[in-house]
């Protein structure tokens, strides 16, 4: 990865993570870009003497924030989250995603969906026009019924690839089921594709993340763009 865009996700993770205040639980992402998130609210609870509760998504995240001594809590003690921060693989302008390329979009997609805001952090890159334009969609999937949904997807794609840590053996995410990544090829109704890949029994969860972005925070080469969805209701 260019050295750039490596600057560009660490100067929009610090602008979003200013965003956490005391007291608040906050969702902790997976991935590259929550690093650097990781590593400023680890910075601010030390130099700042910020006050919060995290929930990781991930054995990753869970080994960073203990690393940046960010204290940790669970879900079921902590069922409504403040805010969420992480990254994603795709943001369409309808600041729907494509999430899971980490292989945490079970746990990602949970907590996102008991936070009362959720801000993803990306660069510039990661913007597009379409969902699915150059990018597959991580779909977890049951073991048991890997072939059955592996071939019911087939109908739906134009490939599909069970992803692998080696030539043979498969990628285990953190719930112990496999990862099949998907190219769908441009999406045109991201909503009614998840429901429907979502709705193929022995699949876990998808990584299309539809209307739950509230914030996106997007490194460029100099300076971070902050794009702020309008809710109907407050218009």
């Amino acid at each position: 990865m260019s050295e750039w865009r490596n600057k560009a996700k660490q100067r929009a993770a610090q602008e979003a993570v200013k965003r956490i205040h005391n007291g608040q639980v906050v969702g902790l992402g997976t991935g590259s870009t929550i690093y650097y998130a990781l590593e400023e609210l680890g910075r601010r609870i030390q130099e700042e003497n910020l006050q919060i509760q995290g929930i990781s998504t991930s054995a990753q995240s869970s080994q960073l924030a203990t690393h940046f001594r960010i204290p940790l809590v669970t879900l079921n003690a902590y069922p409504k989250i403040d805010v969420v921060i992480d990254g994603a693989d795709q943001v369409d302008p309808k600041f729907n995603l494509i999430k899971g390329m980490g292989g945490a979009l079970t746990r990602e997609k949970i907590v996102a969906s008991a936070a009362t805001t959720v801000i993803i952090v990306v660069d510039e890159t990661k913007m597009t026009p379409h969902l699915g334009l150059r990018q597959v969609v991580p779909v977890e999937v049951l073991p048991f019924a890997e072939q059955l949904v592996y071939q019911r997807l087939r109908k739906l794609a134009k490939q599909v690839v069970r992803r692998t840590t080696s030539r043979t053996q498969p990628y285990i995410t953190d719930n112990n089921n496999y990862i099949l990544d998907v190219d769908f090829g441009v999406i045109s109704a991201p909503e009614s594709l998840e429901k429907q890949v979502k709705s193929l029994p022995g699949v876990i969860e998808v990584g299309l993340f539809i209307n739950m972005a509230d914030m996106i925070y997007i490194g460029k080469q100099t300076t971070v763009e902050i794009k702020q969805k309008t809710r109907l209701s407050e218009s």
